[in-house]
């Protein structure tokens, strides 16, 4: 038999899971949530007296109570919040544990608190200046219930089960936030399933590309024990979804799932195969940060400046101006007549867009300020998850920017990257964009979360009679120039930059 052993997020008790737990009873395992001291109210304490280790020994005491003697298996699962006490446990009796399912959970560091993966980021610069002053032995309010969002989507989630997460949530104590994960290691070798909430901003495709890039940190998720799921719902499946999350727990369970492909194994990765365009070699010319590539002929000319998406790993390799498609779109404006520029920036993680758009708004003077670019005549163009950062040039363009385009952008922030108040967000940006012409190329085959995203933008635009010019793919992917046929991509590259280049010139 195996025995399920539920933790639940940030505000939550044992009662989140009553419906799942009824469908793995039913389907001849046992289930057990467990109630966390401070949280659940079958174990009240002062909150004073309450921290990570608390929840950790929670689990443990769960743990202990199962007979793996009689050829019971345990399978530990954390959703939120709850994937921190899971793992310490885990780590602590790796031996009894047959797997951990991470559930719409980021992945637990050894001496980093829960702290930062709270999704609200103004919320989490706010405790973390609590936990400097010393304040540690505090609570932090439930949210109300127009506030969940703001820990992750509710889709999925109907108005009654929302009313009663309201009615039952408790204050979490903040010792379970700040003190740091400790962990000996142990836990590395116990097989592990992630469970993505594609509502909430996850997808299996995400993370594929995330490895693809090449950061080692990210070797671990291509193992032969771990697997992946994804359910099409938002951060709280169990409400959402009971029955289908209940039979993604009992597959996951046997070792089934989705499992990632190493880097190198088969084909290259997306990013790194061949442009579909065949155009003249040109040189790059390095400059800083910024790579031109320059046609023969008299300047100045004008330019367009590439902004890849991300966020990708700080150890990927090759850089993102290096890559293909980057200096594909280059070298085929330089075809045009423009000069073609590719940039890095430091969207290494959800949390900084601010740094990027300050490496951006850097390399855009830096091409300005080449003797060969006429600094009047400018276009900037984003990609993917690039798209947010479109929003400062949206809310303010310069005299000099002539034209903003996106290919496949994300142009509002996903619900689990806790950027509900911030200012990028390009489907709000775009009513301030006055006159700038926008060519969008948009990918038909999206993933529903992110043309999600797009079709906001798109509305926001004609509501305020935006200049927004948009290219079909209609058969198109995320990526599509490495992903789909040429004859489906090529005329609508074509098509976009030609567009670009008469927004420049004319």
């Amino acid at each position: 038999m195996r025995v399920f052993i539920m933790v639940a997020g940030v505000f939550t008790g044992a009662h989140v899971w009553q419906e799942t737990a009824a469908r793995l009873v039913a389907a001849g395992s046992a289930a057990h949530a467990v109630p966390l001291t401070g949280v659940d109210p079958a174990r009240p304490a002062t909150p004073a007296h309450v921290g990570l280790e608390t929840h950790i020994e929670d689990v443990i005491a769960a743990i202990d109570a199962v007979d793996v003697t009689s050829g019971q298996e345990i399978v530990l699962v954390g959703h939120d919040y709850g994937i921190h006490p899971v793992i310490g446990a885990a780590d602590r009796r790796a031996e009894r544990i047959a797997r951990v399912v991470y559930l719409d959970s980021g992945i637990p560091q050894n001496g980093v608190p829960a702290l930062a993966a709270v999704p609200d980021q103004a919320l989490r610069a706010r405790l973390a200046e609590r936990a400097e002053a010393g304040e540690r032995e505090g609570v932090l309010a439930p949210p109300a219930q127009d506030e969940w969002g703001r820990w992750g989507s509710t889709d999925g989630v109907d108005g009654a089960s929302l009313e009663r997460l309201t009615a039952l949530a408790a204050p979490q104590p903040l010792g379970t936030l700040l003190q740091p994960l400790r962990l000996t290691g142990a836990v590395a070798a116990v097989p592990f399933t992630g469970v993505l909430c594609a509502g909430n901003g996850a997808s299996i495709g995400l993370v594929q590309r995330l490895i693809d890039f090449g950061d080692p940190a990210l070797a671990a998720l291509t193992q032969p024990q771990v697997t992946f799921f994804e359910l099409p719902t938002g951060h709280w499946p169990m409400l959402s979804c009971p029955a289908a999350l209940a039979d993604v727990l009992l597959r996951a369970a046997a070792g089934e799932g989705h499992r990632l492909r190493p880097v190198g194994d088969d084909a290259p990765p997306a990013h790194l195969r061949p442009f579909p365009l065949d155009l003249p070699e040109l040189p790059r010319d390095r400059q800083g940060q910024v790579d031109l590539y320059v046609p023969d002929g008299d300047g100045p000319r004008p330019a367009v400046v590439f902004v890849h998406g991300g966020p990708v790993p700080a150890g990927a390799r090759p850089r993102p101006r290096e890559w293909p498609t980057l200096v594909g779109y280059a070298r085929l404006a330089a075809a045009e007549g423009m000069i073609g520029a590719t940039l890095d920036h430091g969207l290494h993680d959800i949390a900084d867009y601010e740094r990027a758009a300050a490496d951006i708004a850097a390399s855009v003077e830096l091409v300005r300020a080449d003797a060969r670019v006429d600094a009047d005549r400018i276009a900037l163009w984003f990609f993917s998850g690039g798209g947010l950062l479109t929003a400062d040039w949206l809310t303010q363009p310069p005299a000099w920017l002539r034209c903003l385009a996106a290919s496949y952008p994300i142009l509002a922030p996903l619900p689990a990257w806790g950027m509900a108040g911030s200012r990028f967000h390009p489907a709000r940006a775009v009513e301030e964009a006055g006159p700038l012409p926008v060519v969008l190329l948009r990918a038909g085959r999206e993933a529903p979360e992110l043309a999600a995203t797009v079709e906001a933008f798109v509305t926001a635009a004609e509501k305020c009679a935006a200049r927004l010019e948009v290219v079909d793919v209609p058969n198109g992917h995320h990526g599509f120039e490495t992903l789909d046929a040429p004859e489906e991509t090529v005329p609508a590259l074509r098509h976009a930059m030609r567009s670009v280049v008469a927004h420049l010139t004319g």
